[in-house]
């Protein structure tokens, strides 16, 4: 019996390109996410692209708050919340404040897969007046205006502080800051290292003798250590002290008096005492 044959054409090796990155593609069917190359291209920081594609494989209902996001990734919680509010304002990431049925309010994360165009929160109805109170009018209060926000950045703090505020957590990770957290205890901070206090040591102060369970935040405890220590006093140069004066002696031999630690001759009778000798 012969072997079948196709008629169809066989389809040309594609030509690799002469430099770059050669893509090895395979066709998935399960365990994957789709990102779009708005976010995957987007120019700036690879820990804001890392964040939003770890956001968007996790499934409805997942924990992405600062503190589960520092737990997945090994960056602090001062990159992941500036990745979070990179991605809040291109359009990527929605934080809402909602109030539940029973009066309580939290705040709902939402996460799109193309930024722009964000759908508005529903407004909650309005309520019926009465007809008796229909006449009867409030004056329009304008709305209050926001509280500013904080100028204070990293950028205008000391540096160190902020790099010894960063490192409390390899010695104890519950004491995670946020940034805004760290550019309000850095003053202090750069204030003990101002005073000759080491890193080091400003570490061991801060995280001697925690309390097993906190009842505040960890940047409150810190807080107080730094308020409530007392600073080391500076050294003191050394005092330097004049040599001691010798006490009067006499000569032995021309009875004139001069100073010297012991008795004796005096300088001009050793002299010719040393004169004699040679000749």
């Amino acid at each position: 019996m012969a072997e079948s044959q196709s008629n169809a054409p066989l389809r040309a090796d594609a030509v690799a390109p002469a430099s770059g990155v050669i893509h090895v593609r395979t066709r998935l069917t399960a365990d994957f996410t789709v990102i779009s190359n708005a976010l995957a291209q987007r120019r700036g920081s690879a820990v804001t692209i890392g964040v939003a594609a770890y956001i968007s494989s996790l499934p409805d209902g997942s924990p992405v708050t600062i503190a589960a996001l520092c737990a997945h990734f090994s960056e602090g919680e001062i990159l992941i919340s500036r990745a979070l509010r990179e991605l809040e304002a291109a359009g990527f990431l929605e934080r809402r404040r909602e109030r539940t049925p029973t009066g309580q309010v939290r705040t709902r994360t939402y996460f799109y897969d193309v930024p722009g165009n964000l759908p508005k929160p529903p407004k909650p109805p309005r309520p019926r007046k009465r007809p008796e109170a229909a006449a009867v009018q409030e004056p329009v209060r304008p709305a209050p205006a926001p509280d500013p926000a904080p100028s204070e950045t990293t950028a205008d703090t000391d540096p160190r502080a902020v790099a010894v505020l960063a490192s409390l957590r390899r010695v104890d990770p519950r004491l995670i800051l946020s940034e805004r957290e760290a550019v309000r205890l850095a003053p202090a901070v750069a204030g003990w290292l101002a005073a000759g206090v080491g890193a080091a040591r400003i570490t061991e102060v801060l995280t001697a003798r925690l309390p097993d369970h906190f009842l505040t935040r960890p940047a409150g405890i810190l807080a107080y250590r730094l308020r409530e220590t007392p600073l080391p006093a500076p050294p003191t140069p050394p005092v330097e002290r004049p040599a001691p004066i010798p006490p009067f002696q006499t000569c032995d031999g021309c009875e004139r008096a001069f100073r010297s630690p012991t008795p004796g001759p005096c300088r001009d009778c050793r002299h010719n005492t040393r004169l004699r000798t040679a000749c």
